[in-house]
């Protein structure tokens, strides 16, 4: 896929440009706006990325004990990269409006999310399917 379009489903509060061949790799320049959504995310892919502009913070959780706080870090324009692996399980808040250029490898087939609210695990699959 070439274009534009939500990163992180209908609901995501970031938006990206995107150079993607799942099976393969994927170069994103991502605009997150203010804040995030409620909702902690593993990934499908690992990640090399930098914050060109802004500032970011990743609230991270336990997968197994979703309840309690990890780790919170901040993120703000570097040359060292922010490395995610698939297994970072976390929330990422915009504190106003940020642009990171990432590097992502192959998408793995499933993922997982948690939404607090309701107290939700779900695994998903390519095109955010619930399996």
């Amino acid at each position: 896929m070439i274009g534009y379009a939500k990163d992180g489903g209908n609901e995501s509060t970031v938006w990206g440009w995107f150079v993607e061949f799942k099976n393969a790799f994927s170069v994103v320049l991502l605009h997150f706006t203010p804040g995030s959504r409620d909702a902690y995310h593993s990934h499908a892919f690992h990640s090399v990325s930098w914050v060109l502009r802004g500032r970011l913070e990743e609230h991270n959780i336990s997968p197994t004990e979703r309840s309690v706080e990890v780790s919170v870090n901040a993120y703000t324009p570097s040359i060292i990269p922010v490395l995610t692996r698939r297994h970072t399980f976390h929330k990422v808040i915009s504190i106003g409006h940020t642009w990171v250029l990432s590097f992502r490898g192959p998408w793995a087939k499933k993922w997982n999310e948690y939404l607090p609210q309701s107290e939700s695990l779900i695994t998903l699959a390519n095109g955010r399917r619930i399996v």
